[in-house]
């Protein structure tokens, strides 16, 4: 598992300049550095030294995609106090705390129960190791900021607060990839915790699995959960006009490979939702949307529901991930999965290969054009398997190499589960049903991870996301507060 695939985002497959991204609040990180105020008179040159390291962090730190609340170096409790009072006001995703040496848990203690946000902690010693023939006791101190962390963690478990930490030197790439996945899970928390969900329509008759108590979204997330009628959809698709429509199938055709199979007037008719779509998302104010409407006999609302996938699509792509099949748990899955930079395409199990020994999965629809390995087709479909109506579909491969799936489970007491399993796309015969299919190697036999899969309590879809992400999942299950379990052959 090579380190970008596990930490680099989803290079999108199709220019900025044809989809613009909707973007929403940014990550918010705070930071504080601190040292013992004890040793600046004692050792005159340290406090110079430390100061430097921690302005490399705070570089490093304003290279992310992010917004960076620095607060300064901090030498006492009283200094501590006064910045936990500043990253307070900062609502921060997540505050981080440099141990430049060694420092009292006193310090550090008021910064995370004031904040009332995740804390990580970081050391980082200037270099891989002291020059020990040429180190007095000032310049070993630089190296202590291992020595509190011990220390810190005892305090925090004592409070009842989670104790998350990176150790390392200033250098280490490896170190800063840690750190980078506890920045992906602020992300995901911050995300969600801001998320307005849309949900239009209804479950798909007989789904069990799908039901979701939306209040729990709410409790545990902190997310809103915004019910949307497809009446809504209607009256907004009405007001489209004709030129709205026409520049709408012209972008589609930069984006797509029309295939033969499309029917004009039902790609016209998808075009006219799309921009009924993008309306929708504007006027909710919504970070995701997840829909279903059976419909009869081919009225208004069966034609709604059925030319939902092209505007979809479009929408996943701009960073508003849709799901079908009133799949709430997996819409948020996706958000997260975008988040993460990780895309995060609509999928469930299709086949099993046991020559190949992969898994065959993907859906018709919504997808994610970010995890596209080409161009995709925009095919057209008599019938919708297990659906009413008809019209445009989304097709194409899955781009090879590391995936993870990335599902929400919910347990008996109503809690929720972050549920993941690594994996490989591979190349090979795919369906040309208008889905987008991948063939995923999980290492071993595609039944038993079906099996151990479907034990976990996953639901009937999940995210798929471009390279192997559990860890960064993990993390952002822990400072969510989740359970986060993961499903391995190996």
């Amino acid at each position: 598992m090579t380190a970008e695939s596990r930490s680099e985002p989803v290079a999108p497959l199709v220019p900025s300049t044809l989809l613009e991204p909707i973007r929403r609040r940014p990550t918010r990180l705070g930071l504080v550095s601190g040292g013992l105020g004890a040793y600046w008179p004692q050792f005159p040159d340290l406090l110079p030294q430390l100061q430097e390291s921690a302005r490399y962090v705070t570089s490093r730190f304003n290279e992310l995609d992010a917004e960076v609340t620095d607060v300064g170096f901090v030498s006492d409790a009283r200094e501590a106090a006064l910045a936990a009072e500043e990253l307070r006001r900062a609502d921060c995703d997540l505050i981080v705390i440099f141990l430049t040496t060694y420092l009292t848990s006193s310090m550090v203690l008021p910064i995370a129960q004031r904040s009332q946000t995740p804390v990580l902690v970081i050391d980082l010693q200037p270099t891989e190791a002291m020059d020990h023939a040429n180190v007095d006791t000032g310049a070993w101190l630089a190296y202590c900021g291992q020595c509190p962390v011990p220390e810190v963690a005892n305090v925090f478990k004592r409070a009842g607060i989670p104790f998350h930490s990176v150790s390392g030197h200033l250098k280490q790439e490896s170190a800063w990839q840690r750190i980078n996945q506890w920045v992906h899970a602020a992300g995901v928390r911050g995300r969600l915790r801001h998320a307005r969900h849309g949900l239009m329509g209804h479950v798909y008759p007989g789904m069990l699995d799908v039901s979701t108590d939306l209040t729990t979204v709410s409790t545990t997330f902190g997310s809103h959960v915004e019910v949307i009628e497809f009446d809504d959809l209607r009256e907004i698709v009405g007001e489209v006009t004709d030129e709205q429509v026409r520049e709408r199938m012209a972008l589609a055709r930069n984006l797509f490979t029309v295939d033969r199979s499309v029917d004009d007037d039902d790609f016209a008719w998808g075009a006219k939702v799309s921009v009924g779509l993008d309306r929708l998302v504007t006027e909710f104010d919504l970070d995701s949307l997840a829909y279903y409407h059976r419909g009869l006999a081919g009225e208004q609302h069966e034609r709604l529901g059925a030319g939902m996938i092209l505007g979809a699509s479009i929408l996943t792509a701009r960073g508003v991930p849709m799901a079908g099949e009133y799949e709430l748990r997996t819409s948020i899955a996706m958000l997260a999965a975008q988040a993460m930079g990780a895309g995060g395409s609509f999928t469930e199990i299709q086949a099993l290969n046991f020559f190949d020994n992969v898994v065959e999965m993907g859906h018709d629809g919504p997808a994610h054009l970010a995890v596209s390995a080409a161009h995709p087709l925009l095919r057209g479909l008599g019938v919708y398997h297990g659906k009413r109506g008809w019209g445009v579909s989304v097709e194409f491969d899955v781009r090879h190499g590391p995936v993870t799936t990335f599902g929400i489970g919910q347990d008996p007491d109503g809690s929720y589960v972050f549920i993941t399993s690594e994996g490989t796309v591979v190349p090979g015969p795919l369906l040309a049903i208008g889905n987008t299919t991948s063939r995923v190697d999980f290492g071993g036999d595609p039944g038993l991870w079906v099996d151990e899969w479907s034990r976990t309590g996953i639901g009937h879809h999940w995210a798929l996301c471009i390279g192997h992400r559990a860890a960064d999942v993990k993390a952002a299950a822990s400072l969510l507060g989740v359970e986060h379990r993961h499903v391995s052959l190996t």
